[in-house]
């Protein structure tokens, strides 16, 4: 069976609940996944945005949210999870906005789409690591992964 990423807050394609974005409180949504492959060690999640800053003409990726290490008995992360409530040993990236932690969707203009991948890795990377950026976390964690999953919300501002 495929490793699987789920939400109870929005389901695969479907709008990201405002209460998780900029313009509510900001707070991550809840997640759960099952299915990790033998020999998971650690997962890692990272969130994005691939259209910014506007879908029509994207020009970066936007990342929201850079966790790694999450150990493998974690069944999941519950809504607003904040960073002193990491499962032992979870470590943070740098996102977008120069920090750790969640950034909810806070698209400029247009309807973006939001990727939550979840990947299971064959070992636990390196405390060393500190807290990467994204791109310095995927070099980290090639060839060390065993499958991955994926699940997408949109947001786009009231009008």
């Amino acid at each position: 069976m495929a490793l699987v990423l789920n939400s109870d807050a929005f389901v695969d394609g479907d709008p990201i609940p405002r209460q998780f974005t900029c313009e509510g409180e900001d707070i991550s949504p809840p997640l759960s996944w099952d299915n990790l492959p033998a020999g998971t060690e650690s997962l890692v999640l990272i969130v994005d945005d691939p259209d910014a800053p506007d879908p029509a003409a994207p020009r970066m990726v936007w990342d929201h949210w850079v966790l790694y290490n999450l150990p493998a008995t974690t069944p999941g992360l519950p809504e607003g999870v904040a960073s002193a409530d990491l499962p032992a040993g979870t470590g943070e990236g740098i996102n977008s906005w120069g920090r750790t932690g969640y950034g909810g969707p806070c698209p400029p203009i247009g309807r973006h789409r939001y990727f939550h991948r979840l990947y299971a890795l064959d070992t636990c990377l390196p405390s060393e690591l500190g807290n990467p950026g994204k791109d310095d976390l995927l070099l980290a964690m090639d060839e060390h992964i065993l499958a991955h999953a994926e699940l997408v919300g949109t947001y786009e501002k009231p009008a």
